[in-house]
């Protein structure tokens, strides 16, 4: 290397990432290598090492810093997304040490407007929502995990009052934090109902195929079976002037937490469609109230997506339908509980193949699973869009719809659009009075208008069509 060990030192004191990827950090005493603009607290300098590059480091005996990603940086991958998915990682992880936007940014190496830049763009959010997200949701664990003193819970999430702590677990929620803690040592529990939430949408979408063998909608109930920690079990939810939440098979605090975390996926409890609502009126009137509904957990999206590439609905509902009896597990009462990920993976190709699964999609579904169930595919830890998207795309057979698909269903992202789809040309097609459906080009111009919320756009096109969304 052309630079001395003292001008190196005050580079990486400086962040300066002009020196990003011609040098890298060795610091022994943690045994970590990083890039010059990492923005953890610098080592002395006894303590540091300089390496011309990623082999060099390894065969040291170091292994990449996780705040700064070196190993990212070196593989092409955005420097930027990853010390922002970093950053994002530590204050879910440890959110007293983020206490605000501010430590966020600095957390992230970058000023607070390139992280509201990067927010929007990768995670579809806002960095202050993040945090209140990411803070209760720290606190649902701990006290789930069986912390039972509100007061050190409400600290320890960064929180400086309990009143503040009280609000913002309550908005997150549904429940106040000591009614959630009651919950956890109950079988039942009530929610209120999201403000102006449509009923019988609700009910219509999660029973769209009458012949389910998982899901069964009577009346103003659903009854949805599910594997809860690998116990079949199901939960139904009971709408009246509240909902009413009701869990069998499984019991204990870390059943009931996922309980009511299914219940707030099931409601679309996160996707609150008034900003949508004000800023494109037209589309919204006469559907004031639709939310982006998500699946129970994010595979059961996944699997849905791959049965849904390239078939008509009533098909896919079909293949669905021979999945769940053949890889499921009975709960009672004719219900099945939707497979997990291993024991998707574990089905030979020929036996999907009997159920008329095309080769082509049991190989891609088996595969998927297979990622899941190894760990290589953390579908819970995927905390941005781009980073998910990209996880997708490197599925076997995920193309960009499906990938889309579960970005919005399965994990969440507020600002998917599931380029390619039929029912979503169609509907701009009829919207914009065009002559033919868009293509993907088009698609993606048309709805850049209705950015940062093209999630719930796309559930308001599919509506248009009289039709329940997929």
């Amino acid at each position: 290397m052309r630079w001395s060990d003292e001008h190196l030192y005050e580079r990486i004191l400086a962040k300066d990432a002009s020196f990003d990827g011609r040098v890298l950090t060795g610091v022994l005493t943690t045994g970590i290598y990083c890039l010059p603009s990492c923005p953890a607290r610098k080592p002395l300098a006894a303590n540091v090492r300089f390496f011309p590059d990623e082999p060099a480091a390894r065969a040291a005996g170091l292994r990449p810093c996780k705040r700064c990603r070196p190993d990212a940086f070196y593989r092409g991958e955005d420097p930027d997304l990853a010390r922002l998915e970093s950053a994002m990682a530590q204050a879910a992880g440890h959110p007293s040490e983020v206490p605000d936007v501010n430590a966020l940014a600095k957390a992230a190496g970058v000023g607070l407007t390139k992280l509201k830049d990067l927010f929007r763009a990768h995670a579809h959010a806002e960095p202050a929502a993040f945090l209140q997200r990411a803070r209760v949701q720290w606190a649902c664990a701990r006290l789930a995990a069986g912390d039972a003193d509100l007061a050190d819970v409400a600290f320890a999430c960064g929180y400086g009052s309990a009143s503040g702590f009280h609000e913002a677990f309550r908005r997150q929620t549904g429940l106040t934090p000591g009614a959630y803690r009651s919950l956890l040592d109950a079988t039942s529990f009530r929610l209120p109902l999201p403000a102006g939430l449509r009923i019988p949408d609700v009910l219509a979408f999660h029973g769209r195929d009458p012949e389910s063998v998982s899901e069964r909608v009577v009346g103003r109930r659903l009854r949805k079976a599910f594997l809860c920690d690998g116990r079949p079990a199901v939960l139904m939810l009971s709408f009246g002037e509240d909902v009413r939440v009701e869990l069998t098979g499984a019991a204990g605090p870390g059943a009931m937490a996922r309980a009511h975390g299914a219940a707030l996926r099931l409601l679309g409890w996160q996707g609150d469609p008034e900003p949508f609502e004000a800023a494109h009126p037209g589309l919204a009137r006469g559907r004031e109230g639709l939310r982006v509904l998500l699946t129970l957990d994010p595979f059961e999206a996944l699997v849905w997506a791959i049965l849904g590439q390239q078939v008509n609905l009533a098909f896919a509902y079909g293949l669905r339908r021979d999945l769940i009896r053949l890889a499921g597990v009975p709960v009672g009462d004719g219900l099945i509980a939707h497979p997990d990920a291993p024991r998707i993976a574990s089905l030979r190709i020929e036996d999907l193949q009997a159920l008329r699964f095309s080769r082509r999609k049991a190989e891609y579904l088996v595969h998927a699973a297979g990622e899941v169930a190894s760990g290589r595919l953390d579908l819970e830890g995927l905390i941005t869009a781009t980073g998910a998207a990209r996880a997708l795309l490197s599925l076997r057979g995920c193309g960009p719809w499906t990938a889309q698909y579960v970005l919005m269903r399965g994990l969440g992202f507020r600002d998917g659009v599931p380029v390619g789809d039929a029912g979503l040309t169609l509907a701009l097609q009829r919207w914009f009075a065009l002559d033919a459906r868009p293509d993907a080009a088009a698609t993606l111009r048309l709805m850049a208008a209705f950015a940062p919320h093209r999630s719930l756009a796309t559930f308001h096109f599919w509506a248009s069509l009289k039709g329940t969304p997929a």
